[in-house]
C-alpha cells in the first residue's frame, strides 16, 4: 500500500473500508432522498407540501439555509487566519477548511433551491434584470462570487501555489464577510418586523460565523482522523488547540451580545419584539432557547474547552458537537420567532390572533435532511479524492 509522508508523519493512503464506504452510502441516500421529496413538491405545488404559510412564509428551510451559509462563511474567515494573515498555527487547517467551506455553501444552495417555488427565475432574473436596492439580490450575487472565490483558493492550495490561495482568500474573506452581513440585513432592515430590525442581525450574523466556523473545524477534523485511523501531527493538535481557544473566546462574546439583545428585546420595544422574546424566553420556544441556544450553543461547550483549557481533542470534539446543535437551533429560533407575532399584534383585528404557529412538514424535514446527507458524503468522498487535505508544506 502506497505511503504519503506529510505533515512530518507518514500516513497511509486513503482506502474505503466497508465502514467507511456504509457512511457514505448513508448521507448519499439522505441527499437523495431530500431530493425526490423536493422534486415531488415542485410537481404539486409547495402550498400542498410545506408547512408555510402567507403568515409565516419562511420556514426550517430558510433556517437551514441560513445555518449552512454561515457556517461556510465561518470556516472561510477562521481559517483565512493562517493561510492569508500568516498565523502559522492556523495553516494546517487551511486545505479542509475551504473544502468544507464550498460545501457547506453549496449544500444551502441544495436547500434553498428547494425552499423557492421557482428558483430557476433567480438565476435568469439576477442577471438580466438586477435589482440593485435589493438585498436578497445582493445576496445571491454576493454568495456567488464568494463561491468562485473559494474554489479558486482551493485549486491553489491543491497546487501548492499558496501566494496565489493567499489573494483568492483574501478576496474570498471580503466576498464572503460582505454576502453574510448583507444576509444579516435581509432580516435587520426589516421595519415591520421588529425582532429583526436593526443593527445588531448583521453583526451578530458574523460573529457567530466565526463561532460556527470554528466548531465545524474541530468537528470535522476529528471525525476524519478517526475514520481513517490516522495519527493526528503535533502541528495540526496545536492548530486545533488555537480554534478552541478561539472558540473560547468568540462564545464569550457571543453571550455578551445575547444578554444585550436580549435586554433591548425587552425593555421599552415597539409592539412584536417585547411579545417575540416572550415566547423565547418563557414561551412555546424556551426550551430551544434555553437548551438548545444558551446551553448547547454557548455555556456547556464553554465549560467543556475551559476545563480542558483547550487542549483536549476529544473534549473538544464534544464540545463543537453541542455548539453546532445550539447554533442551528440559533438560526431555526431567529427566522421562526421573528414571524410568529401577527403584524396587527395589539389592534384587536376581529377573526385575527396574535401568533401564528408553524410545524415543518415531512417534505421540509426531508430536504433540510438532504442538505446535510449532501454536505456528509460531500465531506467524507473529499477526504479520499484529496487524501485527507494533507500538505507537506502548508
Amino acid at each position: 500500500m502506497k505511503t504519503l509522508t506529510l505533515e512530518s508523519q507518514s500516513y497511509e493512503k486513503p482506502v474505503f473500508t466497508n465502514g467507511y464506504l456504509l457512511a457514505i452510502f448513508f448521507f448519499g441516500a439522505l441527499f437523495i432522498i431530500g431530493s425526490i421529496f423536493g422534486l415531488y413538491g415542485f410537481i404539486v405545488g409547495h402550498e400542498k407540501v410545506y408547512g408555510v404559510t402567507r403568515h409565516i412564509p419562511w420556514g426550517i428551510l430558510i433556517g437551514t439555509y441560513v445555518f449552512f451559509v454561515v457556517t461556510s462563511t465561518g470556516l472561510c474567515l477562521v481559517s483565512s487566519i493562517g493561510h492569508v494573515f500568516g498565523y502559522e498555527k492556523f495553516a494546517p487547517i487551511a486545505k479542509r477548511s475551504i473544502f468544507l467551506s464550498i460545501i457547506t455553501l453549496l449544500s444551502g444552495f441544495f436547500v434553498i433551491f428547494f425552499e423557492l417555488e421557482k428558483p430557476w427565475r433567480m438565476a435568469i432574473y439576477n442577471i438580466i434584470t438586477p435589482n440593485f436596492s435589493s438585498n436578497i439580490w445582493w445576496m445571491g450575487t454576493l454568495y456567488g462570487v464568494y463561491l468562485f472565490f473559494m474554489i479558486i483558493e482551493f485549486i491553489f492550495l491543491q497546487m501548492n501555489k499558496f501566494s496565489k490561495a493567499s489573494i483568492a482568500g483574501l478576496l474570498g474573506v471580503i466576498a464572503g464577510v460582505a454576502a453574510h452581513s448583507n444576509l444579516g440585513a435581509v432580516f435587520g432592515l426589516l421595519v415591520g418586523r421588529e425582532f429583526w430590525h436593526g443593527p445588531y442581525i448583521p453583526i451578530y450574523f458574523v460573529l457567530s460565523a466565526m463561532l460556527s466556523g470554528s466548531a465545524a473545524i474541530i468537528f470535522f477534523t476529528w471525525i476524519a482522523y478517526k475514520a481513517n485511523g490516522w495519527q493526528m501531527s503535533l502541528k495540526m493538535q496545536e492548530s486545533l488547540y488555537s480554534v478552541g481557544k478561539l472558540a473560547l473566546l468568540l462564545i464569550a462574546i457571543l453571550f455578551f451580545f445575547y444578554v444585550w439583545h436580549v435586554l433591548s428585546g425587552i425593555t421599552g420595544t415597539p409592539p412584536g419584539e417585547y411579545e417575540a422574546w416572550l415566547a423565547l424566553l418563557t414561551g412555546k420556544y424556551a426550551l430551544n432557547f434555553w437548551g438548545g441556544e444558551v446551553s448547547f450553543g454557548m455555556i456547556l461547550p464553554f465549560l467543556i474547552i475551559l476545563s480542558v483549557k483547550a487542549k483536549n481533542l476529544n473534549a473538544m470534539f464534544l464540545a463543537s458537537i453541542l455548539c453546532l446543535i445550539g447554533i442551528y437551533f440559533m438560526r431555526y429560533d431567529i427566522v421562526i420567532v421573528g414571524q410568529i407575532v401577527n403584524l396587527y399584534h395589539g389592534f384587536n383585528v376581529v377573526n385575527e390572533p396574535n401568533f401564528f404557529n408553524y410545524t415543518p412538514s415531512l417534505s421540509e424535514v426531508m430536504i433540510m435532511l438532504g442538505g446535510f446527507g449532501f454536505c456528509g458524503s460531500a465531506f467524507l468522498l473529499g477526504e479520499k479524492i484529496f487524501n485527507g487535505h494533507f500538505s507537506e508544506n502548508h
